[in-house]
């Protein structure tokens, strides 16, 4: 506050004119800076019409090939998964011992390794699996395809997390359970917790659990970057051994994120390709400290940042539900990639969770719903505020508009409502605000009351407010009560921030006039003429005979 009222001191001290001038500062934080890759859920390097062409003219020959060696090998590996995991005595939460585990390891293990040899994948691998003793939990990333599968049976086939309604799947349920995954289910509202604390139980269990394969992303990117991991590998603080995958192709047909190709469509691309490359690397095993076994998400970073120095990419605050939002946004008949607003920074930093942000990106849709790129003009701004374009909307726009290009985005949107307008539309802020407006103190705003303290404020003498002051009368009875004034200012906190920029910049041009009047001699005209504003209870008006000196100007 002080540096701002100090700027336009100097501002008006330079200029040599007694008239306060508007000088407005934007602060930004660093840490809110947008991140290195914009969109890590959207593919877009497509195949052009030659390697299309190409695909065809392969895929002719090579496709029904590769499916029927795709479904012979599933056949084949079926009869082992069924003996390893029927006629068993053995109860739920046991792991399986003996010659059961040995018949499924390495039959399943083989034929594995057939399954992607017959879909054209020349595989590379470097390093090497860690034994159960070195590292308890394989973390696997960056995830970008179904394809990335190749990890699993590369170390050894240790248990992963699925979703329940998988093992119903024909043939694939069957050998799925042969690998005693972690199970999780949408039904039930336990199932994150339950998913966490089972493999805390199985990695520091002696029963002789396998090891556990996680890809912490949780969902597809196109490997542009590494997004948020989930702490849930890191949760039990044990060793854990990295595992990176690259697909150096020409020609990219495995990724499958929210945009771009289908699981069908990449499945066939796939398939008609010459050959696929894959390169999986073993890093090594990542020991937690101390610090890091108390704080799993300090784990996960560290990892996640191990990981990405060895891609070569950067990391950003993305996560699942981003894309959440992405879908949301899409449904709203915004672009999908307008949802997007890095969920873990943002939460964090602002406080906010899942559902303050998907409320917002309903206020969002309602502002931007004209605009095709889903971004807020300063027009549609002013038209959802219903108030024309002036200079003190034009500066609250800015602060808005955290990289100055002349629009808002979703993501700018949200940090503006927390850091601006949220802090700003307290009960006191609002109970001042009302007083403000109140210009005969009698318990209640009228129109002419609002229109005269809007229309100073925002410098227009002919604005007309009618339509935002029925908005705020609820009750219809041309009287603004103070609950309804609150209600209002509650429900749109825009109006916070743009209400407390006029009191800002009325304090300012207060202080201004002072700091002015002590090195030049008083001005013939009063300072009550410079200054705009309705007589009021918070910034009172001198009146033509009032001979109050500076000292009574920096008490109000």
């Amino acid at each position: 506050m002080s540096l701002l009222c100090t700027e336009a001191a100097a501002a008006a001290e330079e200029s040599g004119m007694a008239q306060a001038q508007r000088v407005f500062t934007l602060p930004r934080q660093l840490s809110f800076s947008p991140p290195q890759v914009l969109n890590p859920f959207v593919q877009e390097k497509r195949l052009d019409a030659k390697d299309k062409y190409r695909a065809i003219l392969f895929g002719l020959i090579l496709l029904p090939l590769r499916a029927l060696g795709m479904l012979l090998i599933l056949l084949m590996a079926w009869p082992f998964a069924f003996l390893a995991t029927s006629c068993s005595c053995q109860k739920a939460g046991v792991p399986l011992l003996g010659w059961k585990r040995s018949v499924s390891n390495t039959s399943l293990g083989f034929l594995g390794r057939a399954l992607f040899f017959a879909m054209g994948f020349r595989v590379k691998v470097r390093g090497k699996p860690a034994s159960h003793s070195e590292a308890a939990i394989f973390t696997v990333a960056p995830h970008s395809s179904f394809f990335d599968g190749i990890a699993c049976v590369l170390a050894g086939l240790p248990s992963i997390v699925s979703r329940s309604e998988n093992l119903n799947a024909p043939i694939l349920g069957r050998i799925l359970q042969a690998l005693q995954p972690i199970l999780v289910s949408r039904l039930d509202p336990d199932s994150r917790s339950n998913t966490i604390n089972e493999i805390s139980r199985r990695t520091t269990s002696e029963e002789g659990w396998p090891q556990i394969l996680v890809f912490p992303e949780g969902t597809c990117t196109n490997r542009s970057c590494l997004i948020t991991f989930k702490q849930g590998a890191f949760i039990p603080g044990v060793p854990v051994q990295p595992v990176v995958i690259r697909y150096p192709n020409k020609r990219d047909t495995v990724t499958w994120t929210w945009q771009g190709n289908t699981f069908l469509k990449a499945l066939v691309l796939t398939l008609c390709q010459l050959y696929t490359n894959v390169e999986v690397e073993f890093l090594p095993v990542y020991t937690p400290t101390c610090e890091e076994k108390n704080s799993p998400s300090l784990f996960a970073n560290r990892v996640r940042c191990k990981m990405a120095s060895a891609l070569d990419v950067p990391v950003t605050d993305h996560t699942y539900e981003d894309c959440r939002l992405m879908i949301s946004a899409g449904q709203l008949t915004l672009p999908m990639e307008a949802g997007l607003v890095e969920f873990t920074k943002i939460s964090k930093k602002l406080n906010l969770n899942w559902g303050n942000i998907r409320d917002q990106l309903d206020q969002f849709a309602a502002i931007a719903s004209a605009s095709k790129g889903g971004r807020i003009r300063i027009d549609e701004f002013a038209s959802y505020l219903k108030l024309p374009v002036s200079d003190v909307l034009e500066e609250l726009f800015a602060l808005f508009d955290r990289n100055g290009d002349g629009t808002i985005d979703f993501r700018e949107y949200v940090i503006g409502l927390s850091v601006l307008c949220n802090p700003a539309n307290t009960e006191e802020t609002i109970h001042m605000a009302f007083k403000l407006f109140d210009l005969d103190d009698d318990g209640v705003i009228s129109e002419n009351e609002f229109a005269s303290v809007i229309r100073s404020s925002l410098g227009l003498p002919d604005l007309d407010v009618c339509k935002l002051f029925k908005e705020i009368d609820a009750d219809k009875t041309n009287k603004l009560s103070y609950e309804e004034f609150k209600n209002f200012a509650l429900k749109r906190p825009e109006y916070a921030k743009l209400f407390t920029t006029y009191l800002e910049l009325q304090r300012c041009q207060v202080e201004m006039q002072s700091e002015v009047d002590d090195h030049t001699p008083p001005p013939k005209t009063p300072v009550s003429k410079k200054l705009s504003g309705p007589k009021n209870k918070i910034y009172p008006q001198n009146s033509e005979d009032d001979n109050s000196g500076a000292s009574d100007k920096k008490d109000d």
